[in-house]
């Protein structure tokens, strides 16, 4: 089974390398981002499977991010963290594609319980697609019968 990927997105530098180095101690492969466009740019290049994403974030915000994530990454799980006085944009994020919330400050291993979760939920989503894909090119007996 593939190992879950993520990306941590976030303006406050000390918040990416504290939570990165806890993470990848438990055995998880981070990356981290510090603003919208550069987890955009390095989603094109490095795939990831979940991405936690802060909502107030200068220049592109958290809920535009996450917006340009969905629509150029559409398989991509994406995990919002906010603030108190950011949860109307977490929850306008959840309305966006967002997959759950976080508030800050997030416990370590509550990130990585929603991130899970995150995973688990995509991986069942990809096995519904190929089952879907089999099922399409798989006859019935019945059309196998007419073609014999």
């Amino acid at each position: 089974m593939e190992q879950l990927k993520m990306m941590l997105v976030d303006d406050e530098e000390r918040f990416l390398s504290t939570t990165r180095k806890l993470l990848e101690k438990k055995g998880f492969e981070v990356q981290t981002a510090s603003s919208g466009g550069e987890a955009l740019e390095m989603l094109r290049t490095s795939p990831v499977h979940v991405v936690v994403l802060d909502v107030k974030m200068p220049g592109m915000d958290g809920v535009a991010t996450l917006r340009e994530i969905k629509r150029q990454f559409p398989m991509v799980e994406v995990i919002m963290l906010t603030g108190h006085a950011t949860v109307e944009s977490a929850i306008d994020g959840l309305k966006s594609g967002a997959v759950d919330y976080l508030m800050k400050p997030a416990d370590i291993e509550e990130i990585i319980e929603k991130a899970t979760q995150a995973f688990n939920r995509r991986t069942d989503i990809e096995e519904k697609i190929r089952v879907a894909r089999m099922r399409g090119l798989m006859k019935t007996p019945r059309e196998m019968l007419k073609h014999a």
